[in-house]
């Protein structure tokens, strides 16, 4: 085989790329691995006074995703400064539905975790410091052209072009990604007729590490416990959804009328809101790739499929496909084959796929059972949160897929099975996919 600048070019430095280069250089460690970030890297080195900014993005780990995390040796740095989920609250504003989960019924500490974003890309890049993985940033991967031995990726740094030669390209760069559309694939769309605003508020009343997941006539509003992992705080991280209008006349409005918004949609379950942090915001789509690989290229995360963040599912759905991803290029590597072959990538998504589906129905099928506010509806939504709270078989089918352990178990630490032949296994199932009954 002709030698190559690296094996796999990462297009994109976040979370999700960040976090698919740890994997491989703890699974696949003879891999040859470049990331390319458009933004330059952090200097800053982990502190162990680290303290958030009120205003820092967070991201909710299910359970699931804190069992990946463990398995790459990480999550006992990023347990540091991560607020456990131990209830989750679910209620339907102005109808008597609600339901409740507890982690104790399930034997678990917590149902999961809210982490700060830069806390976790500080853990990520301090532990990658210690791999191979080579970094090129601020660049840009441009374009790409497919060669017999893979790729030629087309790198922009600082208005100079290079192009590396490498087995495969994955593209990690998240849901508007430029590189996708440059690269031809072929998305699908549907717009929500609405936006996220997310910004962290403080309550009156401690969250006692309880989420609410909040349905109302104009959208779902979401407020996720932050803080301390051991001192329930009065400081939550709030995901809002409301229609364009309502959102351009609420950014208007001082923080003191920001907060009385909020209270009389969110109610007083944890008394007045005393503050309001900077509020981010953006418009709400569900984006999927029905064929996100070709010959050596495969997307991952929200590059392949972006969900509204109503359940918190995002993140975690991308984190098991990138673990997938992982299984199978060591599988690749094992058997001596070439980590941008198409049998490789159909491989992956073959066995990711039923779980990014089962996710999408999840999350999408929330959206529309609280949506419209027709008294049948309601009726019948109430009647299933309080059907949740009173059969247990339904109520623990919710929380797995609300911890993030009712898709597919990615395998780590060990050999997966063989790559099955197109032929033998024509629909990408089997004994390949190993889901969790």
């Amino acid at each position: 085989m002709n030698a190559t600048d690296t094996d796999l070019i990462i297009a994109g430095g976040g979370l999700a790329g960040a976090t698919l280069a740890l994997a491989l250089a703890r699974e696949v460690p003879s891999l040859r691995v470049t990331v390319v970030e458009r933004f330059p890297l952090a200097a800053d080195a982990l502190p162990a006074d680290y303290q958030p900014s009120y205003d820092a993005r967070s991201t909710a780990l299910a359970w699931g995703s804190r069992r990946v995390f463990d398995a790459l040796g990480l999550w006992a740095q990023l347990s540091a400064h991560a607020a456990p989920i131990r209830h989750i609250h679910v209620s339907d504003r102005g109808h008597f539905g609600a339901t409740r989960l507890h982690a104790r019924d399930h034997g678990q500490d917590a149902l999961g975790y809210v982490v700060d974003n830069r806390w976790m890309g500080l853990c990520l890049m301090s532990a990658l410091a210690d791999t191979g993985v080579r970094w090129r940033a601020p660049a840009e991967v441009t374009g790409m052209a497919p060669t017999p031995d893979g790729v030629t990726v087309t790198v922009s740094d600082n208005g100079t072009e290079e192009r590396l030669s490498a087995r495969c390209l994955v593209v990690a760069d998240g849901g508007r990604s430029g590189l996708r559309e440059a690269l031809g694939f072929v998305t699908h769309t549907e717009d929500y007729a609405q936006h996220a605003l997310i910004a962290n508020v403080t309550t009156q009343e401690t969250h006692g590490f309880t989420a609410y997941e909040r349905f109302t006539d104009a959208g779902p509003m979401a407020l996720l416990p932050q803080g301390s992992p051991d001192l329930p705080g009065r400081r939550s991280a709030l995901v809002w959804t409301l229609p364009k209008h309502e959102l351009d006349a609420l950014l208007t409005l001082s923080e003191a009328d920001r907060c009385a918004r909020l209270q009389a949609r969110f109610g007083w379950r944890l008394g007045r809101f005393t503050r309001m942090g900077e509020c981010h915001h953006y418009p709400l789509r569900l984006i999927t790739v029905d064929n996100a690989v070709r010959p050596g290229v495969a997307l991952v995360g929200n590059a392949a499929h972006a969900l509204h963040p109503v359940a918190g599912q995002g993140f975690n759905l991308a984190l098991r496909g990138l673990m997938t991803l992982v299984e199978q290029f060591r599988t690749a590597v094992a058997a001596d084959q070439p980590i941008g072959a198409l049998p490789v990538l159909q491989a992956y998504q073959d066995a990711h796929r039923r779980d990014w589906q089962q996710t999408v129905r999840f999350s999408d099928s929330l959206i529309r059972l609280f949506g419209p506010d027709q008294p049948w509806v309601s009726t019948a939504r109430d009647a299933g949160l309080v059907g949740l709270d009173l059969l247990p078989g339904a109520k623990r089918w919710f929380a797995r897929r609300a911890m993030g352990v009712g898709g597919r178990k990615p395998v780590l630490g060990q050999t997966p099975n063989p790559l099955p032949s197109r032929s033998s296994n024509p629909a990408g199932n089997g004994n390949m996919t190993r889901h969790d009954q």
